[in-house]
């Protein structure tokens, strides 16, 4: 960390935030948040903690939001998917999909890919997720089935660059104009590069990839995205 970093840390400084607090790595994140709320209720204000990825029932309504905008467009421009492909990470977006494709009894698989742990422990927080997202709207049955991920994407580390994210980065960028980020698109379409290329779509399926943003980010990785190697350098934070 340094004041003067890109990425989100620019936005931070563009957007006028008032102050931010930065930890060691491995920090329990809820407890320091828990702690800077506590501090900020004495001095009379009225903090509200903002979990990991906005990973809560009420920050997965805004992608029950989204599976009902998909599926009104769909209904539009008479479209139908296959397949759905989604970051998975804290749970956030590919559980409140999940339960938003449950809820509006849309029935297209969903493959989450991991940004940060592989399927045996992101699916049980994935489908945790879920479930609070449908008691939030009523109380409705998650099927555990309908809770997929796919590992294999992310290492060495969580954030950390390799070569399958460098390759999606570069072909979006130069085949589409369309900007993934390391951290999270980057690797979600490196997945999605990898599943195509194992045959696990059809050959006629049409596959839906849900971009999360996140393209700041892409300015904090220059020098690996860049290198002429093609390999992962050091990243600048």
């Amino acid at each position: 960390y340094h004041p003067e970093a890109s990425g989100n840390h620019f936005l931070f400084r563009l957007m006028g935030i008032n102050s931010i607090t930065v930890v060691p790595a491995g920090t329990d994140m809820g407890a320091a948040m828990e702690s800077l709320a506590s501090d900020l209720k004495a001095k009379g204000k009225r903090p509200y903690i903002i979990p990991g990825g906005g990973s809560n029932a009420l920050g997965g309504l805004g992608y029950v939001a989204c599976a009902q905008e998909l599926q009104q467009q769909c209904f539009d421009m008479g479209l139908r998917f296959d397949h759905v492909i989604v970051g998975s990470g804290s749970s956030g977006t590919h559980g409140g999909l999940v339960a938003g494709f449950v809820g509006n009894h849309i029935d297209i698989p969903i493959t989450g890919v991991g940004v940060s742990r592989d399927p045996e422990q992101q699916e049980p927080l994935v489908y945790k997720e879920a479930c609070a997202v449908a008691s939030l709207l009523g109380g409705f049955e998650i099927p555990r089935d309908k809770v997929k991920s796919i590992g294999g994407y992310w290492q060495p580390k969580y954030s950390l660059p390799n070569p399958m994210m460098i390759e999606a980065v570069k072909l979006m960028a130069r085949t589409e104009a369309i900007l993934l980020d390391p951290v999270y698109t980057g690797k979600v379409v490196a997945g999605m590069i990898g599943l195509a290329r194992s045959s696990y779509f059809g050959p006629k399926d049409k596959v839906l990839f849900i971009h999360t943003g996140g393209a700041p980010s892409l300015s904090a990785y220059e020098s690996v995205l860049l290198a002429s190697d093609g390999q992962p350098g050091k990243v600048s934070t």
